[in-house]
């Protein structure tokens, strides 16, 4: 398991208050920075995957000794440290500038098939982020690729899982529908 920044004693804490913990800490960490989680509370696995997802963390997974659950949390953001390549970014202003002019573009929304019914943008592909990994070789890798979903959460998510299948030229798009003023189709 990889190495931690910062380690969070929350044992004997009952839900909420590891997440709890762990939020106020992951406010002080840099993006990519690692915080192990030291919790006695068995719901913590879930809540804290839950909660890592959510708020654009990656949730590394958890190791067992004894009674303490070590939890591991890579903090997401605009940046990765130690020069791990990043997602590039795109204001929705800029982007829907971007659409205006070129109505071609690639666009994936990751969003659920519900929400990208209820209105998405014209052309847009859509495969949700929990099909992203079986669905990448529907997408081309020569092709840059913009991602959306609701706020950028999980068009981040999703983009991270095209780079580790070699997928370069991915750009996130944030906010996202959530703020959209442009066409929609349903």
């Amino acid at each position: 398991m990889q190495q931690p920044t910062v380690i969070l004693d929350a044992k004997g804490l009952a839900c909420p208050m590891p997440i709890v913990k762990t939020k106020k800490q992951m406010n002080e960490l840099l993006p990519g920075d690692v915080l192990e989680v030291q919790a006695t509370d068995k719901g913590s696995t879930a809540d804290l995957a839950a909660w890592s997802k959510s708020a654009g963390h990656e949730f590394l997974g958890t190791t067992v000794e004894g009674q303490v659950l070590h939890h591991l949390i890579r903090k997401g953001g605009e940046q990765q440290k130690e020069g791990k390549s990043m997602i590039s970014e795109m204001s929705l202003e800029t982007f829907q500038q971007k659409v205006k002019e070129d109505p071609s573009l690639m666009i994936l929304d990751v969003r659920e098939l519900d929400e990208y019914e209820a209105g998405h943008i014209p052309r847009a592909v859509h495969i949700p982020l929990g099909e992203v990994d079986q669905r990448a070789e529907e997408l081309s890798r020569e092709t840059d690729i913009y991602l959306i979903c609701h706020s950028g959460r999980r068009s981040e998510l999703a983009a991270q899982k095209l780079k580790e299948k070699g997928f370069h030229q991915l750009t996130n798009i944030v906010p996202g529908m959530n703020s959209w003023t442009g066409a929609i189709e349903k």
